[in-house]
């Protein structure tokens, strides 16, 4: 989208909306949003860990007077990049879909810490070193939501209306959308990923449709994604496309009998062979085939890391 540079830092997208941006949006370079009106705040997302947390809260101030105290935080989903610098606004109403909360439970900083320090050496260590390594975990205390909803959630930024929207489970169990109609802006966590592969820990595939379709059916014109640039309903219909051609490809080699790691490096992805993070092909096919199967179990995120993994050499 013309409009906006890809930049990092804050972005004024007017009538006192913000975006905060972290290119290049690959594995922990996550988007925020600041939505205020006169002296009230709210902050979507915080970011992966105390440092950037606090750099960006940091800008928000310097540039935004209602920063200066947030009111609210809402959590989009429970990914860590999205919710682990919690802590810096520990006072702040923070809030998420119930099923978010219960999901930051399960990977909190200490424990990804930990999983991070024990990956076996060789392929997987040196993989998640690259993509993890400028993050710091360990001095991370997990921040709850101190609130939650199921469904949608109306609240109040002064006399500006924001619509809480759970489209979960899709990237996520608890997948959450942030939209401000009055200014035609939504925040979408990482039901989108703009310029790079989407990954679903959760699934199925046709609740991340839903939500492309959700996303499409709204009265909005800046559509700020989880990571990536600022876009626009284009955005929103690649994402759906990329979607729609995987599962139809992971179906086609499912119902062939193909390995789903076999299936993962066997789909052609030259249509998407310039967005970034191409290994997450394996969790996406992973994810497909236990839809398929209609097996509840997910596998391991040191098995899905190191599929990931062998795809990324």
């Amino acid at each position: 989208m013309g409009r906006w540079s890809y930049t990092r830092g804050l972005h004024d997208l007017g009538n006192s909306v913000y975006a905060y941006l972290q290119p290049d949006g690959t594995w922990g370079w996550s988007n925020a949003g600041l939505i205020t009106d006169g002296e009230a705040s709210l902050l979507v997302d915080t970011l992966f860990d105390l440092k950037l947390t606090g750099e960006m809260l940091d800008t928000m101030r310097r540039a935004v007077p209602a920063a200066i105290h947030i009111d609210m935080v809402v959590n989009t989903h429970a990914n860590g990049d999205h919710c682990y610098g919690n802590e810096l606004v520990a006072d702040a109403q923070i809030i998420a879909s119930a099923k978010a909360a219960e999901e930051m439970k399960e990977l909190t900083p200490m424990r990804f810490a930990r999983i991070l320090k024990e990956a076996p050496h060789g392929q997987l260590a040196t993989y998640v070193n690259r993509i993890f390594g400028p993050f710091y975990f360990d001095n991370i205390t997990l921040t709850p939501p101190k609130q939650t909803f199921e469904g949608e959630l109306t609240l109040s930024v002064g006399d500006k209306t924001v619509q809480l929207i759970e489209v979960g489970p899709a990237h996520t169990r608890g997948d959450t959308l942030v939209y401000i109609p009055g200014d035609r802006t939504v925040f979408t966590g990482d039901i989108l990923f703009i310029g790079g592969h989407p990954i679903m820990w959760a699934g199925p595939t046709s609740n991340w449709l839903r939500a492309c379709d959700r996303l499409l059916a709204l009265d909005v014109e800046t559509i700020v994604p989880g990571h990536g640039p600022i876009t626009d309903k284009k955005g929103v219909a690649e994402v759906k496309g990329y979607l729609e051609y995987v599962y139809q490809e992971a179906r086609a080699r499912y119902e062939a009998g193909m390995s789903a790691r076999d299936a993962a490096r066997d789909i052609p992805m030259d249509r998407y062979a310039a967005w970034s993070d191409g290994e997450r092909i394996a969790v996406n096919v992973a994810s497909i085939y236990r839809e398929l199967s209609g097996e509840a179990a997910t596998l391991n995120s040191i098995q899905l890391f190191g599929m990931m993994a062998e795809l990324a050499q």
